[in-house]
């Protein structure tokens, strides 16, 4: 099974970890390619003009802009699922899962990063904040990213069951072109937005656990508080909708 997944624009600033930032995302090789938005990153934090930083971060306080700094070559990191730390991540719980399930998300749970594009997990990243839906400069980070990885996602995909438990707006960074599970959740009849992502977090803590290898096997999980209200298939994409039990 496959899963692809959001960040969250709350993160940890706990960097456990000195790293080559290059060599510690998937694909390193095509590092020079996330590095293009990388510096164009840095050089917006060096101009140090307020009002782009502001807009950029999503902050109005000067002292929280100020906690940002450049992203070099060689950077104190963590990994992945440990920076983010949103709602989607404080209810996935990592921390409490066993060796096997953590060890499955790190392999297995792809992230689309604004800043570094799609990346593993368990990839250590630095210290970053940048607003979802913000450009750079103009520089379409989603498109970007899209152009250069969609092959490559194709190929890490392979023939194995994915789960797509992303948000809208990552479904730009990449398409799936194979049939695929997505999960929808309501409450007294009308759909979550905010609370879908700590519905989407203990969803992929089930799924870590439970690792299904097709629908069959997803059907018989047993998602906490939540029940299958409906499931609809449009083209590649069955859709399971899910009522929270109150």
């Amino acid at each position: 099974m496959k899963i692809l997944f959001s960040p969250s624009e709350d993160k940890s600033v706990f960097s456990p970890y000195q790293n080559v930032f290059e060599n510690s995302l998937w694909i390193s090789e095509k590092f020079q390619d996330r590095k293009k938005c990388v510096d164009i990153y840095n050089k917006i934090l060096s101009d140090k003009d307020e009002k782009e930083l502001s807009k950029l971060f999503g902050l109005k306080d000067k002292k929280e802009i100020e906690k940002f700094l450049a992203i070099e070559s060689t950077c104190k990191t963590q990994k992945a699922v440990l920076r983010y730390t949103g709602v989607a991540y404080s209810n996935l719980k990592y921390d409490s899962l066993d060796i096997k399930a953590k060890e499955f998300i790190d392999k297995n749970v792809m992230i689309f990063s604004n800043l570094s594009g799609p990346i593993l997990a368990g990839d250590k990243i630095p210290y970053y904040k940048l607003k979802q839906g913000e450009n750079l400069r103009g520089f379409d980070t989603a498109s970007h990213y899209r152009s250069i990885f969609s092959d490559d996602i194709d190929e890490w995909l392979g023939e194995d069951f994915i789960v797509d438990l992303r948000a809208a707006f990552y479904e730009k960074f990449y398409s799936i072109k194979k049939s695929y599970v997505t999960m929808k959740f309501y409450k007294s009849k009308k759909v979550l937005s905010h609370f879908a992502k700590a519905c989407r977090g203990a969803a992929l803590r089930a799924l870590a656990i439970h690792k299904p290898q097709n629908v069959s096997d997803f059907e018989q999980i047993d998602f906490e508080n939540l029940h299958i209200k409906e499931i609809k298939k449009v083209g590649l994409k069955t859709e399971y909708s899910f009522e929270i039990k109150t």
